[in-house]
Formats: structure tokens, sequence, C-alpha cells
């Protein structure tokens, strides 16, 4: 279902994107970041031309960027929850996808939401648009497959996995279109079908989680849970090629402009760079000393071949890196300082601890505290649900009439809160011991300011 958010659904070609680039830095294989996010990278996109990047990321923001200096243009803010795949689709649009079940469609010239597309009923992980530009495919945790037109924002289900859909690809002729599932398959869809039933390409076991296609080459490549990265035959599912390392899962798979060259992201923060041509491993190396690299996608250089490719991960943050220009092996993209949930727990209190692992990827202790997926809980105590000024809350906290004391937060810790809070944005989780949500409650009292003995505060 379409729900039009400004003048509906744009007919291709009525909309030219008007943002005035700032002239190019002149060095197509320079180094370059995008910086901003107040969360984890989770997908990137560029545009045809190398001109532009989307990222996605876990504080519910798509961000729009020019390359190749990574100057940042606009947020583009509609995710209800975290953001996890962007597509360019020209005529000035992009595409998202969330943790809030819906496809987003962007107007990326000044910003707006031209319309959110409905019917999901679990996370959107994956998104790909068909060579003609007319229809989109979603991969749902829900285990189906939308595929939506983009005249009339209207959608039928593919429905055949028996777990999470994680990726889908079309064929170069847009017939087809191929998928990838926890349930350990790789399927087929004929879309030229009113119904289609799915072949199973291969049985994987493990799940997989992206995969890429090259119809004129004959094959499909695939990356999986167990580490797994294979190429295999697209009419008889046989193995072509093995580039499996002992490094798992794998998190993102991606092919580079004029197909040769793709690259993987693993969860031990590895990027490996494979020539498909002889299926030969051309670069390896830790691009995060500490943590996953989640999002992958090439820049092409000024004759449209791979000239760098952006990484991102759980840093906050994108590195473009020039794969073929660097001569130098295992400089790490994201060797700052590690990120304070990866603190040492020797090093803290348990409220500390608890607090780090529960709640600091997505709130900050600090006013005004930047892009993060949740407000700031400066001064939390006390105040009602759904009221920091410039934050964007869900309906169901912004209608809620709990105040935050030391019960209710005790009691957010203790039920979850999709029992407490049901409808919000936060993630469902839970402190079982009493004795670690109160060391919580006395951390954040300490972080706050918040006096334990001012009634003002037991409200």
């Amino acid at each position: 279902m379409l729900r039009p958010t400004g003048p509906g659904l744009v007919a291709a070609g009525a909309l030219l994107l008007s943002i005035v680039l700032p002239a190019s830095a002149g060095d197509d294989a320079g180094y370059g970041r995008l910086e901003g996010h107040g969360g984890p990278v989770k997908g990137l996109a560029v545009s045809q031309d190398g001109r532009l990047a989307l990222s996605a990321s876990f504080d519910t923001s798509v961000g729009l960027w020019s390359l190749p200096e990574g100057k940042h243009l606009r947020w583009l803010e509609g995710h209800e929850a975290g953001a996890n795949a962007v597509r360019f689709i020209g005529d000035g649009r992009a595409l998202s996808v969330g943790d809030d079940f819906d496809l987003l469609l962007w107007n990326l010239s000044d910003g707006s939401l031209l319309g959110r597309m409905e019917g999901h009923q679990g996370k959107v992980i994956g998104l790909a648009v068909s060579p003609d530009g007319q229809q989109v495919a979603t991969a749902g945790w829900d285990g189906v497959i939308g595929l939506w037109s983009l005249a009339d924002g209207s959608v039928r289900w593919l429905k055949g996995h028996t777990a999470n859909v994680n990726d889908v690809a079309f064929s170069a002729d847009g017939q087809r279109l191929f998928s990838a599932s926890y349930d350990g398959t790789v399927r087929r869809w004929a879309l030229d079908e009113a119904a289609p039933i799915p072949v199973t390409l291969k049985k994987h076991g493990f799940g997989v989680n992206h995969l890429v296609v090259d119809d004129a080459a004959g094959w499909l490549a695939y990356g999986a849970l167990d580490g797994a990265v294979r190429a295999i035959d697209l009419v008889s599912g046989e193995t072509i090629a093995d580039l499996s390392t002992e490094r798992r899962p794998i998190l993102a798979l991606v092919r580079a402009p004029g197909g040769r060259f793709l690259a993987t992201g693993d969860g031990e923060g590895y990027i490996t760079v494979i020539d498909s041509e002889r299926w030969t491993i051309e670069r390896d190396f830790r691009a995060a000393l500490r943590g996953p690299i989640w999002a992958l996608a090439w820049a092409p250089d000024a004759a449209g071949g791979p000239g760098r490719l952006l990484a991102g991960g759980i840093a906050d943050e994108a590195a473009l890196w020039p794969v073929f220009a660097d001569s130098g092996e295992g400089a790490a993209l994201f060797a700052g300082g590690p990120r304070a949930f990866h603190t040492d727990p020797a090093e803290m209190t348990n409220g500390e601890r608890q607090f780090m692992r529960k709640c600091s990827i997505c709130h900050s202790l600090e006013k005004g505290s930047g892009r993060k997926a949740g407000p700031s809980l400066a001064g939390v105590f006390g105040r009602r649900a759904g009221t920091l000024k410039g934050y964007r809350y869900s309906e169901a906290l912004v209608s809620s009439p709990i105040v935050w004391t030391d019960e209710t937060i005790a009691a957010l810790f203790r039920d979850g809160p999709d029992v407490v809070t049901p409808g919000s944005k936060m993630p469902v989780q839970r402190i079982a011991r009493e004795a670690d949500r109160r060391d919580l409650i006395d951390y954040l009292r300490r972080e706050t300011g918040a006096d334990a003995t001012d009634p003002a505060q037991q409200q």
C-alpha cells in the first residue's frame, strides 16, 4: 500500500535533481569520509555518475553526500526506525528501506518524502530496482518479497521462503528475480508468471545474506552466515568458485562498475576484493579494527570503472578507499579508538556496563547529543515520555502518560518496551536481574546529574 506524503509518485522524467554540487576535489583515487551519522552505517549507494552517495544508518536517517570529498548535502528524515538500505533511481529520486517495515521514496533536490509504501510485516533489509526503473523488489524479515510498481505504488507478494529474506537481485532483462534467505537457499522467480513458484537454485544450509548476479557471464555470487563466498552457475546451481575465508558472517557483497570486481565485508571487519574473471582474491585487509563491515558500494572512476570503494560499519561514518591506487596492505579504514561499548567490562562499574550494552548505541547522556536513534537521556528523570524538544518521537510515545522515574525505568527493562511503551521505536530488550536494573538507574542518576533525594525527580 502506498501512503503519499507529498505530491505523490512522480512520473519518470518529471523530477530533475537541482542540487548544486561542489567542485570536484580533483583526486579520483583519493580517500574520503562521510561523517555526521549518530549510529552505525547499515547501507550505502553511489549514483551512476559517481558524484553522489547515499547512506542509511541505525540512527534512522538517510544521508546525501557529494563525492569524492564526502561533503554532506542534506538529511532525509522519514524512517521511524533504523534505515537499512538505499538506492538511487534516477530523475532526482531515491529509495530506502528500514526497520519500520516500510519502503520510502525521496525527492533528493529538497529532501522531501514523496511516498511511503507499506505492507511488510517485518524489517525490510534489502531492495533492488528493475533494469527499466519501473519496479522495486524488497527483501523482508517477514519471509516475503514485495514487488512494487513505482508508477502507482501497487504491490504483489512473492511467497516461498521459510525464513527471513535478506537480499534480492533482478536479472538483466528484468524477467527474473533472485533471492537469498536465512532458510539457507538462493531462489529464482519468473516474474512473467501471475503467481511465480520459486525454483531453488542453491541449498547452502546456512543462512544466505547477500547475492549479485551476472547474466552475461552466467553466474551468481553469494555470501552467507558461515563465511562462505561462492559463485554458482545460473542454470545448474553448481559451484564455479569458492572464495570463502575463515571469517564470518558475510555482511556485504557488491559488484563494481564494469562487473569484473566484487567486494565483500564481514563480521570481523575485513574487506575482500575478488576478480570475477579469474575468481581470485585481489585484496584482503582488515578495514575495521573493531566491529563489522555492514555496507559497501563502488564509486566509479573518471573512465567509469571501479576506482574507489565506500565502506560503512559500526563506526558511525563511511570511508572512501582507493582500492587499486593504494599500495598499502592492511591499513585500516576505521582505525580510530574503539566505541564506548567495546570498553573492557573490568574497567566499568556494573551500572555503566549495563548502559553500554543496552543503551549507548541509541542514547547519549549529553544534551544536544547529535544524530542518535534515541533521544538524549540528559534530564530524563522527571521528564514525561515523548516531550524532549528536537527529537522525532513515534506517536506511541507522544501520547504516552509515562513520566520517567526510578520505577518506570525499572519497569521498562523488567517488562520490556513492547509491554511498557508498545508501538514505540525502542528495540525489545530486557534486564532480567533486579540488581542490574538498580545499578543502571544509579548510573543514570549520577551521569545525568539527577539527585535521588530531590522530590522533583520522583514525580
